[in-house]
């Protein structure tokens, strides 16, 4: 009986459908456990084999520990809203709700062809009414709270206008405006307006006005990486800043707390390390420095006031307010001029130049502990949005400004003396001050707290804490996004009532933006008329919240019971790239936090342990034309021609040999293509790259499943490497790991024979063989090691079948450690062997260390130091048992003729040494 594992991988899916095998109950006696992937986007492009990477290993978790008695909580859904869908009904001219649901279609298709253990009653949609009703409600939540720095929590609006009425903000410092002050009989004579207006400057959930990157030709706002030097990516078209009201989310309230909690959760260093460089806190102080010629004064903030006497000149951004005040009419030209080129460049571009651009301004300030004149420049390296868009420049201590110095001619004050060369900054904190008057002989970090205080006692700065983090901008001038449950009248933002929600999304013939730069809701005259905000919210709003949605899906009227959050509580593991460390784990843990403060679920961290995945990149493959021609070479003769690199299909490849046939197929230009061979063979050239469609270096998984199996496919995927490291992909390995699993169905079947297993106790070199098992694979799994959980396997099969091992009792132990691993495999011969019920819901077998204990020791045997038997003698066996055993032996008695002993030397576990 052969392994026919298309035939079995299709029953079982059947049969686990049918009989819901893995549907999960929010009523158990059981611990649980909740095991979750990252939300994956449904793009056309479908699965390719990287895409299941992460899949696997957590469906083998999930696998194990209800194998191991847990009630496990292993869901999946799709993050569905979004700019692609809509870029593509633009392009296509197909609705983005028609695109987004056949792409969702065609990815269970291909999961489910997998084989995994997805409660699929579960499933969310951020796109489904159903979702966006309480990605609505949460984010009401946020416009109706503020955050209360006296107790370091969210809490509802209505205390705040409660406080306002007794008190005015005294004791409420404005997030928005630290300069805010009012009264209770001023909060009293507010108009409605005035009073919201000042709310907004609180609220978790605020609008303001931001920069956009606005494209006239295009008739849309571009995102950043979507802008070229001030031109359109797409046509070439000029992109000037245009200012929108956008929405945000007042995340830099909860920098604190997001700090501190990355010590409770178990995220890898790097990871950690990441979320703690973008919070970016940092303690220093804002410093006042006097314009010259003008009442006012510009305010810098420093992490190193310990460095004031070699400020050379100041650097604002070039959106900074009080440009226009204080540039002379002599530079103003150069200035506007400046500032229009500034313009066109996106954040990121002026973040990342390596450019020296600025301008001088004119203009003047004056240090306030030595009086001298300090002249103000402007460049694109200071952000408006960074601190107070204003530097004071040290160029012997800091890269940038040294570099900014010297091309722009600059002066350098040296306040380090032998620290600073002259020919490059040096950031320490421990020079010896100089030139620095009253610090002078003064360790530079000690200076810090010294100049802070003798600051705040001038009544020119303070002491402050300062954050890299911004507030996020949370709105798109799109349409394939939540609509905001807002209405907009006077200027006035009001909440539409919980009874309202959700607010559906229209449906839109034209997704082109408003009359001013809006999102394409504004050319709705139904939707304009009831007031509704025109923006839509980000891809990241439903994907901030949807672990807490599956606790409780069926759930009508709440987001989530209090009931099921605190039975299910955080993600226990979570496994997900790297590239949502900044965006999708910082706001998730945001909403956490805000839900948390304000009642509605337990915890205020939403996963416990995150696993980040590597990624499984392409082995391109490239042939060579000789350039002008259609002739092809082989690798091995392109550097004697002149030749150019062409992407090929992989599929078409046998490791690294072309199918010639199959490429003058693959596409009409390629029709009289002539190969000049090495060795009969057309050699390509190789590069591990991104797996990407463009490159033809994508495999689709659904192809591997067809011909070797979802099993194979699963444990081969595992068998590349460490799940957290990447590794390139090489289709020519899976034969491999499909041939042990024949081998182990072999132990079950001969091919001719049939059946060959027997219902016998098993010896102790088989109960060795599997225990030895047990112990290696439970270990690996529990470390997330599946890669060497693989190879075990390999390594307890191959042992058996020496042994000719074919005992039910050993084989139905093998099939459970097998079952989160290949689980149709394990299934089937699961039933064959006449096992009760499902394997899925047997337990998982128990590791007993007497089978391992060895018994016996193979003792190398010397005379007079030469190596010369090695001879199997009991652990047990006392010295004297041991001088009869080994004397007996006939190679000793060879080596010894007689001769008499002069010593018997016998190292217990070890040696024995016989002298004659």
């Amino acid at each position: 009986m052969e392994y026919q594992f298309r035939a079995i991988e299709k029953k079982w899916q059947t049969i686990w459908q049918e009989k819901k095998a893995y549907k999960v109950s929010n009523e158990s006696t059981k611990p649980k456990a909740y095991v979750l992937d990252m939300f994956p986007y449904p793009s056309g492009a479908g699965l390719h084999v990287g895409h299941p990477l992460g899949y696997i290993a957590s469906d083998i978790f999930s696998r194990y520990k209800r194998l191991k008695g847990f009630n496990v909580l292993h869901p999946m859904g799709y993050d569905a809203f979004g700019l692609p869908a809509e870029q593509y009904a633009i392009e296509h001219g197909v609705h983005p709700s028609k695109s987004t649901y056949d792409n969702i279609n065609n990815f269970r298709k291909q999961l489910d062809n997998i084989g995994f253990c997805f409660d699929w009653d579960r499933e969310v949609k951020t796109c489904d009414a159903s979702y966006y009703k309480w990605t609505q409600w949460i984010f009401l939540q946020l416009f109706n709270s503020y955050f209360d720095k006296q107790e370091s929590k969210a809490r509802p609006i209505t205390l705040l206008e409660a406080a306002f009425e007794k008190q005015g903000n005294a004791n409420h410092i404005c997030p928005a405006d630290a300069t805010l002050s009012f009264t209770a009989n001023h909060w009293k004579s507010y108009t409605e307006k005035e009073k919201q207006a000042i709310l907004m400057q609180y609220r978790l959930a605020f609008c303001g006005y931001g920069e956009v990157n606005w494209c006239a030709a295009l008739g849309t706002v571009l995102a950043n990486d979507e802008v070229i030097n001030g031109f359109s990516e797409r046509g070439g078209h000029p992109v000037e800043k245009k200012k929108l009201r956008q929405w945000y989310l007042r995340i830099t309230e909860y920098a604190d707390r997001l700090l501190s909690g990355l010590d409770t959760i178990q995220f890898s260093e790097a990871m950690k390390e990441m979320q703690s460089n973008w919070i970016g806190r940092s303690e220093g102080a804002e410093i006042d420095f006097a314009i010259q010629g003008h009442a006012g004064s510009l305010k810098v903030y420093t992490t190193r006031p310990d460095t004031i006497f070699g400020v050379d000149f100041m650097v604002v951004a070039p959106e900074h307010a009080l440009i226009e005040t204080i540039t002379p009419d002599t530079h103003k030209a150069a200035v506007a001029d400046y500032i229009a080129y500034v313009k066109s460049r996106s954040e990121r571009e002026r973040i990342s130049e390596k450019k020296i651009t600025g301008c001088f301004t004119g203009a003047y300030v004056t240090n306030p502990f030595n009086n001298a004149s300090i002249p103000v420049w402007i460049s694109e390296y200071v952000l408006a949005g960074y601190g107070t868009g204003a530097i004071m420049a040290v160029p012997c201590g800091d890269d940038r400004d040294f570099k900014f110095a010297q091309h722009f001619n600059i002066p350098i004050t040296n306040i380090i003396g032998a620290a600073f060369n002259g020919e490059e900054a040096n950031p320490t904190k421990e020079g010896i001050l100089s030139n620095s008057d009253f610090l002078n002989g003064m360790v530079q970090k000690k200076a810090i707290a010294i100049v802070t205080q003798k600051i705040e006692a001038m009544g020119i700065g303070k002491s402050k804490i300062n954050y890299r983090m911004r507030d996020a901008a949370f709105s798109r001038q799109r349409y394939w996004g939540e609509p905001f449950p807002i209405k907009w009248k006077d200027g006035i933002a009001y909440p539409l009532s919980e009874k309202e929600l959700p607010l559906l999304l229209p449906t839109v013939d034209n997704y082109s933006p408003g009359p001013e730069g809006e999102g394409p809701l504004a050319n709705i005259a139904a939707w304009k008329a009831e007031y509704y905000e025109t923006n839509t919210m980000p891809g990241f709003a439903g994907s901030s919240w949807y672990f807490l949605r599956y606790m409780d899906t069926a759930n009508e009227t709440e987001f989530c019971s209090r009931k099921a959050s605190d039975y299910w509580g955080q993600v226990d593991l979570y496994i997900g790239g790297t590239e949502h460390a900044v965006g999708h784990l910082l706001y998730s843990r945001m909403w956490t936090k805000v839900l948390f403060d304000l009642g509605h679920i337990g915890f205020d961290e939403p996963f416990k342990k995150l696993l980040n995945q590597g990624m499984i990149q392409g082995s391109s493959r490239f042939v060579y034309r000789i350039r002008g021609t259609q002739k092809f070479v082989s690798s091995g003769f392109k550097h004697a021609h002149e030749v150019d690199a062409l992407h090929v299909d992989v599929n078409i490849v046998d490791g690294i040999e072309l199918d010639t046939a199959a490429f003058i197929k693959w596409k009409p230009d390629y029709a009289k293509a002539e190969f000049i061979l090495e060795d009969g063979k057309y050699i390509c050239g190789v590069e591990v790259e991104k797996m990407s469609k463009s490159k033809f270096n994508t495999v689709n998984p659904d192809d591997l499943v067809e011909k070797y199996g979802a099993d194979t496919f699963r444990m081969y995927e595992m068998f590349l490497g460490p799940v957290e490291q990447s590794k390139p992909w090489d289709t020519k390995g899976i034969e491999g790991v499909h041939r042990f699993l024949k081998k182990c169905w072999r132990l079950f079947f001969d091919e001719i024979k049939g059946k060959v297993w027997v219902d016998e106790a098993p010896t102790a070199a088989e109960l060795k063989v599997l225990h030895k098992a047990i112990k290696k694979i439970e270990e690996d799994t529990e470390r997330y090691s599946f890669n060497t959980a693989v190879s075990s396997f390999m390594i307890c099969v191959n042992e058996l079948a020496d042994l000719n091992c074919h005992k039910k009792e050993i084989l139905s132990q093998l099939i459970i450690l097998l079952t989160p691993y290949a689980p149709h495999f394990a299934e089937e011969l699961w039933q064959v062997l006449g096992m009760e019920g499902l394997v899925v819901d047997a337990a998982y077998p128990v590791f007993d260390a007497q089978y391992v204990m060895e018994t016996a020791k193979e003792y190398p045997i010397s005379i007079n130091g030469k190596l010369r038997a090695n001879i199997l003698i009991a652990l047990d066996a006392s010295e004297d048992e041991l001088r009869a055993i080994v004397l007996d032996n006939e190679v000793v008695k060879k080596w010894v003729e007689d001769k008499p002993i002069k010593k018997l030397i016998f190292v217990k576990g070890k040696m024995v040494n016989i002298v004659i």
